[in-house]
């Protein structure tokens, strides 16, 4: 019980000062002090898969599925795989930290929040993350505008088409992942999130075999 807490407590501690690290460095890299510093951690990066969640405003959506996913590879011991992040298709909240329905949902849930602050994705964020998954359709077309008006390098996804995944093999037509600003149902946004997040990760072949053998963890 308490040890247990306690373990998972400094596990999720641990992964986000990680990702504070990261995000440092991908931040600045032309900082020689910084980079001589990360020379380790940049070759590391090399080898992880890098996942950006992205929503109109990236305070609700996209910041609870970034949580959520975190939160399911730390659980699977497969944190060292992944670089996650979040951004917006508009400059509308930026700065602002997450929805305090995210935040209330999360601490519902028992998951941490991912400490962030809203950003909007570029060109160079499109070129330099391996998934950019959107919520809902407008997002799918706001960031393949900024992509340069294609999705040269089949690296855009919707949420949902994830869904399932894990029992088809299969992509779904998704529908959208509604969004809570507008609806107010966190609870709703949390289940396809969820859903989405946990066919992802059986679509990914780093954890597929892994995902297998702790299929109940994933629940």
């Amino acid at each position: 019980g308490s040890e247990m807490c306690i373990r998972d407590s400094l596990l999720n501690s641990a992964l986000i000062c990680h990702i504070h690290h990261f995000r440092a460095f991908h931040n600045n890299p032309r900082n020689p002090s910084q980079n001589r510093a990360f020379q380790g951690k940049k070759e590391q990066i090399k080898t992880m898969i890098k996942i950006l969640f992205i929503c109109h405003g990236n305070i609700c959506r996209s910041t609870l599925a970034e949580s959520v996913f975190t939160h399911k590879v730390i659980s699977l011991g497969l944190a060292h795989n992944f670089e996650i992040d979040s951004f917006a298709t508009s400059r509308e909240e930026i700065g602002n930290p997450p929805h305090y329905g995210t935040k209330n949902k999360l601490y519902e849930e028992n998951i941490p929040l991912v400490p962030h602050r809203a950003r909007q994705m570029t060109r160079d964020d499109y070129l330099y993350f391996d998934y950019l998954i959107g919520m809902d359709s407008a997002n799918i077309r706001n960031m393949t505008r900024i992509a340069g008006g294609t999705d040269s390098q089949d690296k855009i996804y919707k949420m949902l088409s994830f869904a399932g995944y894990e029992d088809t093999q299969k992509f779904t037509g998704a529908r959208d992942v509604a969004d809570p600003w507008y609806t107010g149902n966190f609870d709703e946004t949390y289940e396809d999130v969820v859903a989405g997040c946990k066919g992802f990760l059986y679509y990914l072949p780093v954890s597929y075999t892994h995902l297998r053998a702790h299929e109940t963890t994933l629940h």
